[in-house]
């Protein structure tokens, strides 16, 4: 069987040849796929049958709990404590290492949810859930009527408390499958029923706004299959079960291709070592397929420790590993704001045709950036502005490379020009230090790792334009040298949202911890 490729970005994600490997068969209805971090193995659902089951690649497929409440959707949380959608008791529920069973949110309102589906946690701690009435159906849940009257999405706080509706109570008939884009700004529910998924911008309050359709039509005529389970990849793709197997959409909602499998598909999650194989339950089945393209970060990814046989707590073996729950010590952290200089991110500097001075709007680099650095010097954290600055007509600036030779063209950052000063808002403080440079990287040929020692700074905030170059240059080098490297993704920028998002996605996630402002401001206290 080979996949389908309808535009060429899909073959970047997946090889159309890809083998789809049956891993274990015989189950009466597969669902709510999840994958250990740290012990390596798969959790699935066989809801008739009223079993959670584990696989391993040592010992295949072994019971896990019996009875399992006819649990569907499952996921884990930063603790790697398992987040659990029940059936037959139309609740959420978090199961901790210790055996404790503890419910997150039964009703609304006063009255029993329907039946929660599908699960996702957000990186400060808070999950949403889809909640349809298919719970209260014979086979798959515990036939009983309903008490609510309509089939909404719910968020509950990271403190914990009572659900809150973040959708129109009348918007979905079966919202089913949910998942948060790479940066947390979007998130994507879709509706079995009506055989479409619809996106809605993620407020700073952790509602929901702007609701519109992402896909429609996701069904056929020839072939069974309709949106159920989903997940967005490291890239921004959605991935969703559809008719004959899985069909994938680019983040602006164009069928890039198409991953056929043999049974109808339920729900996917991508585990293995690295993150890299696609694990689907289908039917009677479950299968794995091998992918280019890891997952979305979500926030149990990090975990490093793990106790008890389906569920553990996170311990990071250091401060800096776990993006979604870090703690860092302000003593030991520096915050590097990198060439957001006016030339640089601004409407009539010498780099704006460019398209920069958009895509800055676009991250709001300059809020974010001014945001983080009061709260860190608040805090005791050294703040380093490293600015590129010439000389008028750029004595010792060799030419190359494309960059500098555009920057001699541009008369560009020339000291005391109002394209070589920091943008407003972002002027140095007292006590704050200002490092020269005339290369990409904030290393070369400067006094960075001068002050960074004599400050006993090795945690490194590094933040500025442009994402692919500077940002990118100085994380590696950083890492070479043995600093631990913190990208806040929302407090950078480049010449557009591509080129940030390859950087942000791909060559940054093996140098540095890539987060965003509001985890580092948790993790500094």
């Amino acid at each position: 069987m080979t996949h389908v490729t309808l535009r060429p970005e899909f073959e970047t994600l997946v090889d159309p040849y890809a083998p789809v490997g049956q891993v274990g068969t015989g189950f009466e209805f597969t669902e709510g796929p999840i994958w250990h971090p740290v012990h390596h193995f798969l959790l699935f659902s066989d809801m008739p049958a009223d079993v959670r089951r584990r696989w391993d690649a040592k010992r295949g497929v072994v019971e896990a709990k019996r009875p399992s409440n006819k649990c569907n959707g499952m996921t884990y949380d930063a603790e790697l404590n398992l987040i659990v959608c029940e059936h037959a008791t139309s609740s959420l529920i978090r199961e901790r290492p210790d055996g404790r069973r503890e419910v997150i949110a039964s009703h609304f309102e006063n009255q029993e949810l329907n039946s929660p589906n599908d699960v996702c946690v957000h990186s400060n701690g808070a999950i949403y859930f889809s909640d349809p009435w298919y719970g209260r159906m014979p086979v798959y849940g515990v036939e009983r009527p309903r008490q609510l009257g309509f089939q909404g999405v719910y968020r509950v706080p990271s403190g914990g408390g009572p659900p809150k509706l973040v959708v129109d109570r009348h918007l979905f008939d079966q919202p089913n499958g949910l998942c948060f884009s790479p940066d947390e700004r979007l998130l994507y529910v879709n509706d079995t029923t009506q055989a479409l998924i619809r996106v809605f911008d993620v407020e700073a309050d952790g509602s929901l706004a702007n609701a519109r359709v992402f896909a429609s039509g996701i069904r056929s005529e020839l072939e069974p299959g309709l949106p159920d389970g989903m997940k967005c990849d490291q890239r921004g793709n959605v991935w969703v079960t559809a008719p004959g197997g899985v069909w994938v959409y680019s983040p602006a909602g164009e069928l890039l291709g198409k991953v056929r499998v043999p049974e109808l598909v339920s729900n996917l999650a991508w585990g293995g070592p690295e993150f890299r194989t696609l694990y689907l339950t289908a039917t009677h089945s479950v299968y794995a397929i091998p992918v280019k393209a890891g997952p979305r970060h979500e926030p149990y990814m990090s975990g490093r420790t793990s106790t008890g046989p389906d569920a553990g707590s996170a311990a990071p073996a250091s401060p800096q590993l776990a993006s979604g729950d870090m703690q860092l010590d302000p003593r030991r952290c520096a915050m590097i704001i990198q060439d957001l200089q006016n030339d640089v991110i601004m409407e009539g500097g010498a780099f704006a045709d460019s398209g920069s001075p958009g895509h800055a709007r676009q991250q709001r680099v300059v809020d974010n950036v001014r945001r983080l650095a009061e709260a860190a010097r608040a805090r005791g954290v050294v703040i380093i502005h490293v600015w590129f600055i010439v000389e008028p007509g750029a004595p010792g600036v060799t030419l190359n490379a494309p960059l500098f030779e555009g920057l001699v063209d541009s008369n560009a950052m020339v000291r005391g020009s109002w394209g070589a000063a920091p943008v407003s808002g972002l002027e140095p403080r007292a006590g704050d230090f200002v490092v020269e440079k005339m290369r990409m990287s904030a290393w070369e040929g400067t006094r960075l790792e001068t002050i960074l020692k004599a400050t006993g700074r090795d945690m490194i905030i590094n933040t500025g334009a442009w994402t692919n170059m500077s940002v990118e240059h100085t994380a590696r080098t950083g890492a070479d040298k043995g600093y631990f490297m913190i990208v806040p993704e929302d407090c950078c920028s480049t010449m557009n949202a591509d080129w940030h998002n390859a950087s942000i996605n791909f060559a940054m996630q093996n140098v540095a911890v890539v987060t965003n402002a509001d985890a580092v401001l948790r993790g500094l206290g």
